[in-house]
């Protein structure tokens, strides 16, 4: 891979991290705070439902770190090791944590009665985002182990080839 496209890609993880940083500390407590400010009755959700969205937001960073060390593998051309496993682990792992927690928030969406201060649509838009996130966080999930599994033939593969020559 070209040091520029490398270069381009950190740049876009620092971003990334930064931002989500400023969501962990700033955003989703101030809009939980808001909500509660503007629906009381919210207030017994408001640090559950916040602390969900911080570990869903520290999941990503997770996944973002890993990318990060596996582009300084792929730099190094060190991309087919056994090292390169243990990254690819920990976005595997992170995304099903991430995934679990978007579950339980699913479930328990479906299944309160939580107030609303209108129609009851913001609860049903909730649940339809979270269980949109628990679908592509599984999908997610599955195409990585599949690439695991790739990148685990082609580390074979270039294990046997090194033996030959």
């Amino acid at each position: 891979m070209h040091s520029f496209i490398i270069t381009a890609l950190r740049i876009g993880i620092i971003g990334a991290i930064a931002a989500g940083l400023f969501g962990q500390i700033v955003v989703i407590p101030t809009t939980a705070a808001d909500e509660v400010e503007l629906f009381p009755p919210y207030a017994p959700l408001a640090v559950p439902y916040a602390t969900a969205a911080i570990i869903g937001v520290a999941c990503v960073q997770v996944v973002l770190l890993a990318a990060w060390m596996l582009l300084a593998m792929v730099r190094r051309d060190a991309i087919f090791s056994s090292q390169a496993f243990r990254w690819v682990d920990a976005i595997i792992g992170a995304t099903l944590l991430a995934t679990l927690v978007a579950a339980g928030v699913a479930g328990h969406l479906a299944v309160a009665e939580i107030p609303s201060p209108d129609d009851g649509m913001a609860v049903v838009g909730a649940l339809g985002a979270a269980t949109a996130c628990v679908g592509v966080g599984a999908s997610f999930a599955m195409v990585v182990v599949i690439l695991r599994n790739l990148l685990h033939k082609a580390t074979e593969m270039k294990t046997e080839i090194a033996g030959v020559i």
